[in-house]
């Protein structure tokens, strides 16, 4: 099975916070560990977005939407991407997917849903 998966979304108050984790499935996770991974999100109605992307070496970027306010961070070795979203948003209500970049078609996972309340 090629899939990233997705966990630690959930409903929080807006200013709260959530860690987002992302792994993959055995045959994704020499994948995950070599690429540049990224975070994206879909908000209902909206298209899928790049949210925050971190290559191999560690090099992170967000889009400005999130910045100082969400921190994209990865364990290679532990095969594991991590989203530490602070300060949330109503606007930051979305189901968060991982991937590479540019993304794998066909490796799209669940996603864990955020929703964040005011």
């Amino acid at each position: 099975q090629l899939q990233f998966v997705e966990s630690g979304g959930g409903l929080v108050q807006a200013g709260g916070s959530l860690r987002l984790s992302c792994t993959a499935s055995a045959r994704m996770s020499s994948t995950l560990s070599v690429s540049t991974m990224a975070w994206y999100r879909r908000s209902p109605g909206g298209q899928r977005e790049l949210v925050a992307s971190i290559s191999r070496s560690g090099d992170a970027s967000q889009v400005d939407s999130v910045k100082g306010r969400f921190s994209i961070s990865r364990d290679n070795a532990k095969k594991l991407v991590n989203l530490q979203m602070d300060n949330l948003r109503d606007e930051d209500t979305a189901v968060y997917y991982c991937n590479t970049v540019p993304p794998f078609r066909n490796a799209w996972g669940q996603g864990t849903q955020v929703t964040v309340s005011t």
